[in-house]
């Protein structure tokens, strides 16, 4: 049985200090040491962390996802199509419930048996953790050496291979008081392409976008791509998960999350986590056109949504459904001298411009810009 604190601080020595997971009974002491001693993120389920995780990397972090093998099918959007699409290393340590041999629930009988086997179809390089100290201690240098080189790593965590390590402190969330939710705007300002105009133009100095999947990170690089822009491929709702991740890395950093009415639809637990952890330093921006634009628009549920009342039931201390676009430049103005965690409802019509046309730079080449911006604007 390794000693936990030892195993913490060897990662801390390699420079992990960022985490995000969903609690596992085999991993329990691992997640307690982390919220005792790191910056730990409770996510809400595991793709979610992975996509936090993936946040946190875009600030240089080395970070650190705990989930049970259960979950692992949470996981397979963002780590076949943000991990490794951007090459955004993270570690990962996975339970093996459902071992062969023994006892467990049935529910975990059949990802106990292909829990390597999923890593490895995932192009995952993954070790099972050793009980003995000095071999798990090698295990984690090599995993290091996979993380500097841009590779994810796994650690297959067998039940009984942490000692205890007590929970010291909770996570206890600054509880808001609800926004005025009545005031919905429901009929469309214009397009999106005017709705990311005005969001470019009124970003605070410094700041960060970055734009969910299809069109919408489509048409922000066709309004002239910056360094501090950040295009989303795939991984379909994570973008909220992974402005959190970042905003919580860099609390310095403002950072505007552009996101679409199916996409949060996809993940709404995230906007949950958002209002838990509260960042004043991130505005999470929803264009809501009811529709999915880049699959032929077919209609999403956003027509029975309230998305302010929503985000306000889930914590975010402002939220607020806009009825001009001077009225959206006003809020993103607000949010820059008075920062705290808002979510902005922007009603826009359907459809994109004929001929749109996609960002030319690579995902890896998006995702190094947007890191060394980073490094040059805020170190």
């Amino acid at each position: 049985m390794l000693k936990t604190t030892e195993i913490g601080e060897a990662l801390s020595s390699y420079g992990f200090n960022f985490y995000s997971g969903v609690p596992c009974s085999f991993l329990k002491d691992l997640i307690n040491y982390a919220i005792n001693h790191c910056n730990y993120i409770s996510a809400t389920n595991e793709g979610d962390a992975v996509a936090t995780c993936a946040g946190a990397a875009l600030n240089g972090e080395k970070t650190v996802m705990l989930m049970q093998n259960s979950g692992l099918g949470n996981t397979v959007s963002p780590l076949t199509s943000l991990i490794y699409t951007f090459k955004l290393p993270i570690l990962m340590f996975c339970s093996l419930r459902g071992e062969k041999g023994i006892q467990d629930e049935p529910q975990h009988e059949l990802m106990g048996e292909i829990t390597s086997s999923l890593l490895k179809t995932m192009n995952i390089n993954y070790a099972v953790l050793n009980p003995n100290i000095n071999t798990a201690l090698k295990q984690l240098d090599q995993a290091n050496f996979y993380i500097e080189k841009g590779l994810p790593f796994c650690f297959i965590v067998k039940k009984n291979s942490f000692e205890p390590h007590k929970l010291e402190r909770s996570q206890l969330p600054t509880k808001h008081k609800e926004t005025d939710y009545n005031n919905i705007n429901t009929t469309p300002l214009g397009s999106r392409t005017d709705a990311l105009n005005i969001i470019k133009k009124s970003q605070p100095k410094h700041a960060v976008l970055l734009a969910t999947t299809g069109k919408t990170g489509r048409e922000l690089f066709e309004l002239g791509h910056e360094p501090n822009h950040f295009y989303q491929v795939g991984s379909m709702g994570c973008i909220s998960a992974i402005g959190l991740g970042l905003a919580s890395s860099h609390k310095r950093l403002p950072t505007i999350v552009i996101d679409g009415d199916g996409a949060a639809l996809m993940r709404l637990g995230s906007w949950a986590t958002n209002g838990y952890y509260s960042p004043n330093n991130l505005c999470h921006i929803l264009l809501d056109n009811e529709v999915h634009d880049s699959t032929g628009g077919q209609d999403t549920a956003s027509k029975a949504v309230n998305f302010v009342r929503l985000a306000s039931s889930m914590n975010y201390p402002k939220a607020f459904s806009v009825t001009s676009f001077d009225d959206l430049k006003r809020r993103l103005e607000e949010w820059t001298n008075s920062p705290q965690l808002t979510l902005i409802h922007v009603k826009i019509n359907p459809g994109s411009p004929k001929k749109l046309g996609r960002p030319t730079l690579t995902p890896i080449e998006v995702g190094n810009q947007l890191k060394q911006y980073i490094k040059d604007t805020h170190d």
